[in-house]
Order: C-alpha cells, then sequence, then structure tokens
C-alpha cells in the first residue's frame, strides 16, 4: 500500500513539475503584458505588476502603428479559408489515391510525397513572382490560395481513406450512388473525426505562418497576427508589455482550440496509420 502510495505521489510531482513548467511561458506573457515598461526592465523582479495596468488593452488595439484588431481578424478569415479548401482538396486527393486505381496513381502520389523533401523557403521566389503577377500582393487572395494544398495532410488522408471500411462504400454503390456520392454522403460523414483532427492541424499552422504572410502582407491593412507581431518588434520606439501582451492574445484563440479539441489531434494520428 505504501509502495501504491509512493507511486502515485511521485506520478502527481511530475505532473504538478509539467505543469508548472508548461504554464510559465503564459504567467510570464501575462506578467509582463499587465505591468508597466519600467517594471519589465526594472533590476528587482516581482511575481506580479504592483500597479496592474489594464489600460494596457485599449492601447494595444488602438495603436496607430500596428493594427493589432484587424491582424487578428486577418488572421481568422485566412485560418477558416485555408482550412476550409484545403480540407476539400486534399481529401479528395487522398480519397482518389486510395481508391480509384489507375496506371500512374503510384507515381503521382510518390511525386507528391517527394515535394515534403523540398524546403519551403526555396519555392517562396517562384511563388512570390507568380502572387505578384497576379496582383495579389496585400490581398488575402495571396495570403489564402498558395496554402490551400498540402502534400502532408493528402498522403494522411490517403493513410486514414486505406482504413476505411470498404462495405460501406460497397454498400453505397449497390444503392445506385455514384463515386462521387459515395465520397459525400458516406464516406466524408463517417470520418468527421479525422475531419476535424486535420482541420486543427491546419488552424494552428495557418494561425503561426510567419514568414509566407510577411513577404505577400506589405500592406498593414492586410498583416496577420504574426507580422503584427514582428512590427511590435521592430518598430521605432518598442514597447515591450504592449508586445507581450499582444504575444499573450495572439495565442489564446489556439490554446482555447486545442484545449477543446486535443482529443481530434490524438484520433487522427491513429486513425491515420502513424502508429508507433
Amino acid at each position: 500500500m505504501n509502495r501504491a502510495a509512493g507511486k502515485a505521489a511521485l506520478r502527481w510531482t511530475a505532473l504538478i513539475v509539467a505543469a508548472v513548467l508548461f504554464l510559465l511561458p503564459f504567467y510570464l506573457l501575462l506578467r509582463n503584458g499587465l505591468a508597466s515598461r519600467a517594471e519589465i526592465t526594472a533590476p528587482d523582479w516581482t511575481l506580479w505588476p504592483r500597479q496592474v495596468h489594464w489600460e494596457n488593452f485599449a492601447r494595444l488595439f488602438s495603436s496607430d502603428d500596428v493594427p493589432f484588431a484587424r491582424s487578428l481578424l486577418n488572421s481568422a478569415v485566412v485560418a477558416t479559408l485555408q482550412t476550409l479548401g484545403l480540407l476539400v482538396i486534399c481529401s479528395l486527393a487522398g480519397y482518389g489515391f486510395a481508391r480509384i486505381p489507375y496506371r500512374h496513381s503510384r507515381t503521382v502520389f510518390y511525386a507528391v510525397l517527394a515535394t515534403l523533401m523540398i524546403p519551403t523557403s526555396v519555392t517562396f521566389v517562384p511563388s512570390f513572382v507568380v502572387v505578384s503577377s497576379l496582383g495579389w500582393l496585400s490581398d488575402l487572395r495571396g495570403l489564402v490560395i498558395p496554402g490551400l494544398f498540402s502534400a502532408f495532410s493528402v498522403f494522411l488522408f490517403r493513410q486514414y481513406f486505406l482504413d476505411f471500411p470498404r462495405e460501406l462504400e460497397e454498400a453505397g454503390r449497390v444503392d445506385g450512388l455514384t463515386r462521387w456520392g459515395v465520397f459525400r454522403r458516406i464516406v466524408v460523414p463517417n470520418s468527421r473525426g479525422f475531419f476535424a483532427a486535420m482541420a486543427v492541424i491546419s488552424v494552428i499552422g495557418s494561425w503561426n505562418a510567419f514568414l509566407w504572410p510577411l513577404i505577400i502582407a506589405q500592406s498593414p491593412d492586410s498583416w496577420t497576427v504574426q507580422v503584427a507581431l514582428s512590427g511590435l518588434l521592430t518598430s521605432q520606439n518598442p514597447q515591450l508589455n504592449l508586445l507581450f501582451l499582444a504575444a499573450a492574445v495572439s495565442i489564446l484563440p489556439i490554446v482555447l482550440l486545442f484545449a477543446f479539441l486535443q482529443r481530434y489531434l490524438v484520433r487522427g494520428v491513429t486513425e491515420s496509420g502513424l502508429k508507433g
């Protein structure tokens, strides 16, 4: 009994230490975001600001140099559109690789996988030339459309659909459904958990994207939240407390999304065939 109690105490201690280490950066962001600039750079450290500056929220969202509220809206729009487009395009591609046989399907699939070995930064120059020639600079189209396809997402969808019960699809074909009807009315409704997992992964990746929005969003009105954070850091008079507060606000939607939908991430990994 004592041995079991000791193991339980050790387990709880490890969990508490891990939780503290995980929450420490969030505490620092909130603490410095609600402090004055002088208190952040002061040699003596306090666990909480002596005077909490709640007005920093108003200063952050009313800044003339960095339109932070607009950048949050832009990031939300880009993440939503990219996620919806990616789910449609990559799910169709993955289903085609998994279920539609044709002569060169394996060759095409390996060619898609080969693009994963190309660093993303290598494609920035040709992608920028294309987007610029189309007149999509500082435009949501330039931010959204290049991210509508992901070879890794196609791979995950293919792995999932390979294990999808063929009996359900065959029953739909017997009832007179076309291949598109089977996909839309049988496969997708029975794969909502996996689609939700892919949506979470896509939203997180789109929200945290920095290099491509930095290149394309040349106008402050088209900045995403990550570009706005860099604007606060590189301005002529950087205000550290606003920078910390902006970072805390920018990660809050992703933290909430992950907290509510983390079970779908685990399900997505297990159902895609990527098991250890």
